[in-house]
């Protein structure tokens, strides 16, 4: 699986976007301009970028939409998709700036944070689906966590996230049954 370098920064985004969601134990971590300023230090955006209250609430709203692509198949993608790139204007265009090469950019550099993000991210999914690559977007198999992903491996088998050391978590309660199935 390949995706090109812009893509795989929008999937990234938009994963750590998802991932501020509050998940079991996790507080919501896009609530303050602190919580974006940390977003974006991690996820750097070009073009236009208002610190505010409003931008913190539309990339919450952003943010739902964003995850709801987690729960469904490819095919019900699809619509969900073409309502993020038609809500957001998005008007494809290749830019070149800031080290980078050729890549696209959905928007105007002047459009809301949100609205670029919304772009960005659903051109990133039209490329897992049209690579049809969408089995490659997960939710973390940990009992604990709900935190999502792209498995970007290549045989496909990654099962957990990156952001909470699921695997090695999984990996040791797991050990710890067998052990205590073996002195019973």
């Amino acid at each position: 699986m390949v995706f090109t370098p812009d893509t795989r920064l929008s999937l990234a985004a938009v994963v750590n976007l998802v991932n501020t969601s509050p998940g079991f134990d996790d507080p919501d971590r896009l609530e303050t301009l602190d919580d974006l300023d940390a977003f974006l230090a991690g996820n750097p955006y070009s073009g236009s970028i208002t610190r505010s209250d409003d931008t913190v609430a539309a990339l919450r709203t952003v943010r739902e939409r964003l995850h709801a692509l987690w729960n469904v198949d490819r095919t019900r993608a699809v619509p969900l998709v073409n309502e993020m790139l038609r809500d957001s204007g998005a008007l494809p265009q290749l830019v070149m700036h800031d080290g980078y090469d050729w890549h696209i950019h959905a928007t105007s550099d002047d459009a809301p944070l949100a609205t670029r993000i919304l772009a960005e991210g659903a051109m990133a999914f039209v490329d897992v689906i049209r690579a049809d690559e969408y089995d490659r977007i997960r939710v973390c198999s940990a009992d604990d966590c709900a935190s999502v992903y792209v498995d970007y491996s290549r045989n496909g088998s990654k099962r957990y996230c990156d952001t909470g050391n699921c695997g090695n978590r999984m990996n040791v309660n797991a050990y710890r049954a067998r052990k205590a199935r073996e002195t019973v």
